[in-house]
């Protein structure tokens, strides 16, 4: 059995955003990289299911759609244990393409489980572990937050609206995961980063495939007003300020 982990090269969440070119691209200056979140979940799930001796999963693989300069962040991955890596050549340019690139190359291997996070810490799209499914003709299902596999059975929690779901599936089986699939994300340690400098990271060209979005700007939320002082005894100042300024009663 192999699992293939899709991942996206994010900004680190303590990032501060800035734009150039007149707000239509974002400012890489001074940026450090790291892996999406919710795929680092996904990873590290997928390499405690390879370290279950009662399972048969054979390797872990992670996939990334980006140039270069993500390689760093591909090899962290490695460094934490993936065994292997594929880099489509190509910029990310919306969810509809990076989709498309990863289902080219699944589509010329055999993966019984393909992980994807619930969505990027940047774009916050939560489209393309659906879109992948939907190319590959596997079913997935959404909003993973517990993966069993058990004599090649799997089980699933997910979450839905007031409660959570069990579900059982048939491999293969595209997962998109979200928060609890994992406690807490893999670090990778020394002996793990030397490791990873020798682990193939195979480079294939993207196919010819479209865009299906085109970003004209971007903008800054506004800034939030200032803190306002009440005096403890003026109730009728404060429930007037929640209920017509801040609207939350």
């Amino acid at each position: 059995m192999k699992i293939l982990v899709c991942i996206s090269n994010v900004p680190d969440t303590t990032t501060k955003v800035r734009f150039t070119n007149d707000n239509t691209q974002l400012d890489t200056n001074g940026i450090q990289w790291v892996i999406n979140p919710w795929d680092e979940l996904a990873l590290t799930r997928a390499l405690q299911l390879k370290e279950d001796k009662n399972n048969s999963v054979e390797s872990v693989t992670v996939i990334h759609v980006g140039g270069k300069e993500s390689e760093p962040t591909i090899r962290k991955a490695l460094a934490i244990g993936a065994d292997d890596a594929i880099r489509v050549n190509a910029e990310p340019t919306d969810a509809y393409f990076v989709a498309s690139q990863l289902a080219e190359v699944i589509q010329q291997h055999d993966f019984d489980i393909i992980f994807a996070g619930i969505e990027s810490s940047d774009y916050n799209g939560a489209a393309v572990g659906g879109m992948l499914s939907e190319m590959l003709g596997m079913p997935s299902i959404s909003a993973v937050s517990s993966f069993e596999l058990e004599n090649d059975q799997v089980r699933i929690i997910r979450e839905i609206d007031g409660g959570k779901e069990t579900m059982t599936s048939q491999l293969p089986l595209v997962v998109v995961a979200q928060k609890g699939i994992a406690i807490e994300p893999r670090i990778a340690n020394m002996r793990g980063i030397m490791m990873a400098r020798k682990k193939p990271l195979n480079v294939v060209e993207p196919a010819e495939k479209d865009s299906m979005v085109d970003f004209v700007d971007f903008e800054l939320p506004q800034a939030k007003p200032p803190c306002k002082m009440v005096d403890p005894e003026n109730v009728q100042e404060l429930v007037d300020l929640l209920q017509n300024e801040a609207k939350v009663i």
